[in-house]
């Protein structure tokens, strides 16, 4: 072999190393960003939890005793716990790749029929209370059938019935709130998830909050450990195979909405025992909160994926945020910057890991 063929074999070889090298380089990358992917994929919490742990350290720094008081703790607990239990209501919703913009109007619709029938018309309360719950039950199913029946997008839906359930509050309340001393005297049982639960250091809990996290239990359970979670979840994630597969997305969506809409009803039951009254003008941007807790945990909007704990972590990081930068002296106006940069980033996030499934 001639010295120009050794040359130009040697030559070849090396430019062959050299491709395999960048080759390698650029597959570990690869792979080390989709193993990312995985991980966030299969556990959605992480993102959220991390962010909470964060948000915590940050404002403990910033605010010190007066963010980390076992009393302030509590305190964010009680500001969240309405927003929390909304967003169980939205996440079962959310989960079927649907969205419920209503879960507003059915809790303080719900939270107007106890309030009014006990106190303004005297029902016993034995009817009373049992009627609003019927009352989230009904709006809720309502939604079901426009969705799962007449085939109509979740998106339009709600939004009329945001608008006729609204309707409804101002109609049935006649505008006027009902007074915490008139419950008190007539319904005190209204108020029951108002009392305050006394946990050492300064910290207390109230029973609406204990109310929140028994619910979020119960749906947790549903979601994890029954055939109609599973089917939530199937749905959601790819309606056509689940139908496919043998199971009837029309029921399943019905369900949810009906669920949804008892939520509400135990949401409105808190709020009159949060204020102490049943007030039409209660929780009007609650529903937006209730989202904006749902996907900061980490469900996605297309359905099929996300948690309850994940949707109680949105709610605590919303509250967490918005009590430190309130203690450290910023405008309301940064609070709602703040919460709106966590809704963008959380969506970036999930069109991100969306593409491991694509």
């Amino acid at each position: 072999m001639s010295d120009d063929a050794s040359g130009s074999s040697l030559a070849e070889k090396g430019l062959q190393g050299q491709d395999q090298t960048v080759a390698s380089f650029e597959e570990q990358g690869r792979n080390g960003i989709r193993r990312v992917q995985h991980f966030l994929h299969e556990y959605p919490t992480a993102i959220p939890f991390l962010v909470l742990v964060f948000g915590v350290l940050v404002f403990a720094g910033v605010a010190g005793h007066r963010f980390y008081a076992p009393f302030n703790l509590s305190l964010v607990l009680q500001q969240v716990t309405i927003i929390a239990t909304l967003g169980i209501a939205e996440t079962l919703v959310i989960l079927t790749a649907g969205i419920d913009l209503s879960v507003g109007a059915i809790m303080i619709l719900s939270s107007i029929v106890m309030g009014r029938f006990a106190v303004v018309y005297g029902v016993p309360i034995a009817i009373a209370f049992p009627l609003g719950l019927l009352t989230g039950i009904v709006c809720g199913l309502i939604n079901g059938l426009l969705v799962a029946v007449v085939k109509l997008p979740s998106f339009i839906v709600t939004l009329g019935t945001w608008s006729v359930y609204g309707a409804l509050v101002i109609y049935v309340s006649d505008s006027e709130t009902v007074r915490s001393q008139d419950i008190q005297n007539i319904a005190p049982m209204l108020q029951w998830t108002g009392n305050i639960i006394k946990i050492g250091g300064g910290a207390v809990i109230t029973l609406g909050a204990v109310l929140m996290i028994a619910v979020a239990l119960a749906i947790w359970y549903l979601l994890n450990w029954t055939a109609f979670g599973r089917h939530i979840y199937a749905a959601g994630d790819d309606p056509e195979s689940a139908r496919l597969a043998g199971i009837n997305t029309r029921n399943t969506l019905i369900g949810v909405y009906t669920l949804a809409g008892f939520i509400c009803a135990l949401a409105g039951w808190i709020i009159i025992g949060r204020i102490g009254a049943a007030s039409p003008l209660a929780g009007q941007d609650a529903n937006l909160d209730a989202i904006t807790a749902v996907v900061i945990g980490g469900t996605s909007l297309f359905g099929g994926r996300g948690s309850i704990l994940g949707t109680i972590l949105g709610a605590l990081i919303v509250g967490v945020f918005r009590n430190g930068l309130a203690l450290a002296g910023l405008d309301s106006l940064w609070q709602e910057f703040t919460v709106g940069i966590l809704i963008i980033v959380a969506v970036t996030i999930d069109q991100w890991i969306r593409k491991i499934s694509a």
